[in-house]
């Protein structure tokens, strides 16, 4: 296993599945673009299935390019089996994570997870901060103070000249009613409400990040009738939303 080997381990299983596309932007930035670094990343992501590190997850149709097909990728067994052994090695506690058959919406929302991080890493390169943390769930969900749980898709740290920002994140693809929105976002008013605090003893930034901007107004819409939403909560596009944390950290 090179080291580019075991960022790609480490990468799925920080997200549970990734496409090839997204892998290759996380973990090939420094082959030169183009067809050799597709080909490069191909090769590689060939070779760790043929000794199962990874494990295909099946194909989907759309991408970054239209038209095109994506292969999407999970842990496999070996995989899973040396991210144990480092693990005991370092004495570092790691989730091995290999998720179970997936169904199509399912496999869609957590690309969709994994898409808002990559995005995140890319923009971290190219504007001088570190995403010093992201956990896709149930890595990220957090105890409510009140025996549940908030559960939210991710958790993420960014960091920049010694600031820290700490973000909730649910990923909105439009699948839910709006009404049922409004009550997920009232799990977290209520916590915050309460005075909660969240990992490293703060109450997190919640962004809700979705498809449209008629879906972002109507987010918006039914954030801002919920008590203190307007202090920590943040609806935008999925396009926009790695910019959009940036700018706070900026602040």
């Amino acid at each position: 296993m090179s080291a580019r080997d075991w960022h790609v381990l480490e990468e799925v299983n920080r997200l549970r599945v990734a496409t090839g596309e997204q892998l290759e932007r996380l973990c090939f930035s420094g082959v030169q673009a183009g067809r050799s670094r597709t080909v490069t990343r191909s090769r590689v992501l060939a070779r760790l299935v043929s000794w199962r590190v990874l494990a295909p997850m099946g194909r989907r149709v759309g991408g970054r390019e239209k038209g095109s097909t994506v292969q999407v990728f999970a842990l496999d067994s070996v995989g899973q089996r040396l991210l144990r052994e480092q693990q005991f090695a370092d004495d570092v506690p790691v989730r091995v994570r290999r998720p179970g058959p997936l169904g199509a919406l399912s496999q869609r929302h957590l690309l969709a997870v994994s898409e808002l991080y990559v995005e995140l890493v890319e923009r971290a390169r190219a504007c001088d901060f570190a995403v010093a943390t992201f956990k896709a769930e149930p890595g990220a969900w957090w105890p409510n103070g009140a025996g549940g749980w908030l559960k939210p898709d991710a958790y993420a740290v960014l960091e920049r000249d010694g600031a820290r920002d700490h973000w909730w994140l649910e990923v909105d693809l439009a699948t839910e009613s709006l009404p049922t929105v409004r009550a997920k976002l009232s799990y977290y008013t209520a916590f915050h409400e309460r005075g909660g605090r969240g990992p490293a003893g703060v109450t997190p930034w919640l962004l809700v990040s979705t498809t449209t901007e008629r879906r972002r107004d109507a987010i918006a819409r039914l954030a801002g009738q919920l008590p203190g939403a307007a202090e920590f909560v943040r609806v935008t596009l999925s396009t926009e939303a790695a910019q959009l944390m940036y700018s706070v950290l900026r602040e």
